[in-house]
């Protein structure tokens, strides 16, 4: 007979064994309850999938199943699914292709008012069906706010401004990267000196400047320095033998648009700009009945502020460094005094290369001469159409005090029902609907982070939203960290009037033709609904 102790070690093995039994079966199913219960990762995606009101999703997801019986004698044959289109990449000569602003296609068009510097797109026959390559070496851009400073230059391998811009700090190579030290032709000792200077005059600090425009920007310093004051600004200049401005603000994480102020109305909506600059843009001015400073007065708010430094401010001290005679350069400047002054803009400023213009708060405050006041009822139908000599009216306003598109400043502007809603100049839109809007959004983005953890972080910069609407899905990712391009397709709903009243940016477009802009320009593209709106294109 055994000792008694084994017999009670073997009941104690027996115990502990029911007990770590029991103990696993509690764990797995606590585990699946949790897993059914639509928290546990493994069933993100699924739980996501069965939100889905599109039965097309699952009609893709079963295409390729076959519920047939397997013992029918007769096989049963499917019609085939077409297969989808494969692009193929296009030639390597088309990385930096711009299919509305090539080089070639411009030099068959006018020089007359910049004409061949405007949107020529090709026809059907010439468009392109393959996908733009990336440049052999190229990198993922420095994140915000490094982006801002350097390059990498497989991204963008341009060295001209390196040279012709040398002393004017636009942009240095080193070593396989661009710097950029914030300098311009009319700021060499950097971005942030000017813009403190800008800033003794108009009030940038307190949030009542928000959206800006930057006419010829170069590489956009200007703007880029701008951000970090809660400014937005959008800037331009054309595709031209300064190779790449716009694609290196671009990369360097900054609003930007290839365009020019030519024969064709800018494509933003009346009353858009709180600020305005050229900083020797070499926009003339004074030309076509002072048509070009005419449209920039069609943007600009009452209110809004210009901005002219270079040619021909601070004449005196220049005119034969320009090359041109004391009696001309003089004649300019006053041409454009008296311009202004018939647009009721206020000179407020006036040192050294730069000069500051204010313009009235509304027309009853102005008591300029005799203009041309444009006739036409919609000053925000600007897709293609001639820019004109005519003058854009603003809204009425009961007394001389009142501010014509009313009193905006940042950031409560982003949230407070914009005075286009207010007023009911939105057709279909009301306070109420604008705040359901807003909700909506704020509630679809909250989605959009937790299913891709990178939206919201320095990792996307650059953001477009492809049709717009109201603005609710810029204003819910609003932050330091990135922008958004707000697109209002042409053929939507025109809206955009209300985004820049949000102290939000954006653009008109038709998604049938190429956007203004290089390949690889955006980290994050947002499509919501615009298939539907061209599906009858």
């Amino acid at each position: 007979m055994g000792p008694k102790h084994n017999s009670s070690g073997n009941r104690t093995r027996s115990t502990l064994s029911i007990f770590v039994v029991i103990s696993l079966c509690c764990f797995f199913y606590l585990l699946g309850a949790w897993q059914k219960s639509g928290f546990g990762k493994g069933d993100k995606i699924a739980f996501q999938v069965t939100k889905q009101k599109d039965c097309n999703v699952f009609a893709e997801l079963n295409s390729d199943l076959n519920f047939e019986t397997h013992h029918n004698v007769v096989e049963i044959v499917e019609p085939s699914e077409p297969k989808a289109k494969e692009f193929k990449p296009c030639h390597v000569k088309y990385a930096d292709y711009t299919p509305c602003q090539e080089q070639d296609r411009a030099m068959k068009f006018p020089r007359e008012n910049m004409i061949y510097r405007e949107r020529h797109c090709p026809p059907e026959e010439e468009k392109l069906h393959c996908l733009i390559p990336a440049r052999e070496g190229y990198m993922t851009p420095f994140p915000w706010p490094k982006g801002r400073d350097y390059v990498h230059y497989g991204n963008v391998p341009y060295k001209s401004l390196t040279v012709e811009k040398a002393v004017q700090n636009w942009v240095q190579f080193q070593g396989n990267v661009f710097k950029f030290p914030g300098g311009g032709t009319m700021f060499p000792q950097g971005a942030d000196a000017y813009i403190d200077e800008l800033a003794s005059v108009i009030p940038i600090a307190d949030g009542s400047v928000r959206t800006a425009l930057d006419t010829g920007c170069g590489v956009a310093s200007w703007g880029a320095y701008l951000l970090k004051r809660n400014v937005l600004a959008m800037s331009f200049a054309p595709r031209d033998n300064h190779e790449a401005q716009v694609q290196f603000a671009l990369e360097r994480g900054v609003p930007a648009v290839i365009g020019v102020l030519g024969s064709i109305r800018l494509p933003y909506p009346a009353r858009a700009f709180d600020m305005a600059q050229c900083s020797r843009c070499l926009i003339p001015w004074t030309a076509n009945d002072g048509m070009y400073l005419k449209e920039v007065d069609r943007v600009l708010r009452p209110g809004g502020y210009w901005i002219l430094s270079g040619p021909p401010i601070n004449w005196k001290t220049y005119y034969k460094t320009w090359k041109r005679s004391k009696e001309d350069v003089q004649a300019e400047q006053k041409q454009i005094e008296a311009l202004a002054e018939s647009l009721c803009w206020e000179k407020k400023y006036e040192k050294g290369d730069m000069a500051i213009w204010k313009k009235k708060v509304n027309t009853k405050s102005c008591r300029r001469k005799s203009v041309d006041v444009c006739q036409t009822e919609d000053t925000d139908d600007v897709w293609y159409k001639k820019m004109d000599t005519c003058v854009t009216p603003s809204p009425d306003v009961t007394n001389a005090n009142e501010v014509a598109v009313g009193e905006l400043k940042f950031p409560a502007r982003l949230y407070a029902v914009p005075p286009r809603i207010a007023n009911g100049l939105v057709v279909g839109v009301t306070t109420k609907s604008y705040q359901e809007d807003n909700k909506l959004w704020k509630k679809h983005v909250n989605v959009y982070k937790r299913i891709n953890r990178l939206i919201g972080t320095t990792r996307y910069r650059n953001v477009m939203d492809m049709n717009a609407c109201l603005g609710g899905f810029a204003a819910a990712l609003e932050s330091r960290k990135l922008w958004v391009m707000n697109v209002v397709p042409t053929i939507a709903k025109n809206t955009l009037g209300v985004i820049y009243e949000r102290g939000l940016i954006g653009i008109y477009h038709d998604w049938c033709e190429g956007f203004s802009t290089y390949p690889r320009s955006y980290d994050l593209i947002h499509a919501s609904g615009v298939f539907s709106l061209y599906k009858n294109e």
